[in-house]
């Protein structure tokens, strides 16, 4: 049987080191949101899925409307 000690992380899991594992979770999610404005300034943000969505959504509903009342 495999030992506690072998065990992989998970693909999509990013790797913890010392430090982060002393962070309380407060901090972890302080330091994430201050790592995601800083790509935001950037310009790497993206369009969270729903929010598009939401718009394709709006736009079908619109065009059938106008099918519907035209």
């Amino acid at each position: 049987m495999s030992e506690s000690n072998d065990r992989q992380p998970h693909p999509g899991m990013p790797e913890r080191n010392a430090d982060d594992v002393k962070l309380s979770w407060g901090e972890r999610r302080r330091n994430k949101i201050y790592e995601e404005i800083e790509r935001n300034r950037r310009g790497e943000y993206t369009v969270p899925t729903w929010v598009l969505a939401a718009l394709l959504g709006l736009a079908v509903a619109a065009i059938a409307a106008i099918v519907i009342f035209t």
